[in-house]
């Protein structure tokens, strides 16, 4: 058996734009709180969690 060649399938692209990241955080956050909010979590425990998540990506001080 010998070795062969490995090249990766995925298209090549230039990394997200900032409004890129900012529309994915938007769209992640709200299948999260979508999530939660079907699986019978209370608003009050789905506004909670959320306002972590802010205070850790405030943190960051960018994207998570």
């Amino acid at each position: 058996m010998g070795l062969a060649v490995v090249r990766d399938l995925r298209e090549r692209r230039a990394p997200a734009s900032a409004e890129e990241l900012a529309n994915l955080e938007v769209d992640v956050l709200a299948g999260f709180v979508l999530a939660r909010a079907s699986a019978g979590v209370t608003d009050e425990t789905v506004r909670g969690e959320v306002r972590q998540l802010e205070q850790v990506r405030g943190w960051f001080g960018r994207p998570l």
